[in-house]
């Protein structure tokens, strides 16, 4: 069953409409097609409608959608042959941040991303997509696997934020996630990250220091969370839709200050509603990042990557 968000409420409305006049039309055998046409159409207007003018604040809520495809579905749907690889060799396997080796339309890659699970379940097993110190070695030690092998480096960032219980700090979190963002900027091999869900802080920027950074249409990229910021700010949680505004957490924001490099188109309604042709979008527009990067290795690559974030906030 569909979920709707809370400014989706007019096309559950719609929907529900549609729906008992087809079991109507079961029932007592009767043509509705006709009527259910025009509900189809109306809803689909709606949607466009609605999405075309989306808040930053609502953007943030599509971006958390439960059903929005996370690092298994985008794994199963866009790669081959995935690998994954366990580990940080020094204390455990965070289930937070996986990673392994792939292929990506024939060439070989090392994947590494958060993931937040799909139900209670999994969710917890997967701590939210909430990465650990030991996720973030291994992805440092993954990284640096790519770059023995020279093979690129494809992130899928979605989190929103690294761990901050106890025990993640008494193992170090902030060094983990400061070595792992150096790594990012050290390779000598093409990195491209793509922003698919949640950005969320130090979290995420420990796998998006990358040399192009995508993002889907309603995925959202900060320093901190909206609530988080309005709990800072205004001393209340209320304030959320205040503070996404004014954070310009949104790709067509990030993308005219240069922090993000390509958005990435989702379908009507979100990449939830249509998880396959999301995942054809993302795919398309990481082999075309690879392929813009092309054969630039070692210390000219770095110096590009350098480059480009030195130059963001540039005036």
């Amino acid at each position: 069953m569909m979920h709707y968000l809370e400014f989706e409420r007019p096309i559950a409305a719609l929907r529900e409409q549609i729906d008992g006049l087809r079991k109507s039309a079961d029932e007592q055998d009767i043509d509705v097609a006709a009527e259910v046409d025009k509900l189809e159409a109306k809803a689909i207007a709606q949607l466009r409608d609605i999405y075309a003018k989306l808040t930053p604040w609502q953007k943030t809520m599509v971006a958390r959608h439960p059903d929005r495809p996370h690092f298994n579905a985008l794994i199963a749907g866009i790669f081959d042959d995935y690998m994954p690889l366990a580990g940080d060799r020094a204390f455990g396997n965070d289930q937070a941040i996986l990673g392994g080796l792939a292929r990506l339309d024939g060439r070989r890659v090392v994947v590494i991303g958060h993931e937040k699970g799909h139900d209670t379940q999994s969710r917890l097993r997967h701590n939210f997509g909430m990465g650990k110190p030991e996720g973030y070695r291994k992805a440092i030690r993954l990284m640096q696997l790519a770059e023995r092998f020279d093979l690129p480096v494809v992130t899928l960032v979605d989190t929103s934020g690294a761990f901050p219980g106890v025990e993640a700090e008494e193992r170090g979190q902030a060094e983990a996630i400061a070595r792992s963002t150096e790594q990012c900027l050290a390779l000598g091999v093409p990195m491209v990250a793509a922003v698919v869900g949640e950005g969320g802080s130090g979290g995420a920027i420990a796998l998006a220091a990358a040399d192009r950074v995508l993002m889907f249409e309603h995925a959202v990229y900060a320093v901190i969370s909206p609530e988080g910021c309005a709990s800072i700010l205004w001393r209340t949680g209320e304030k959320a839709a205040d503070a996404a505004a004014a954070m310009r957490v949104t790709a067509q924001d990030l993308a005219a200050l240069g922090v993000i490099d390509t958005i990435v188109a989702e379908p009507l309604g979100g990449a939830h509603r249509d998880p396959v042709a999301a995942m054809a979008s993302l795919k398309a527009a990481i082999l075309g990042a690879l392929d813009a990067i092309g054969d630039v290795r070692g210390d000219a690559l770095r110096a590009s990557r350098e480059e480009k974030f030195l130059a963001i906030g540039r005036i």
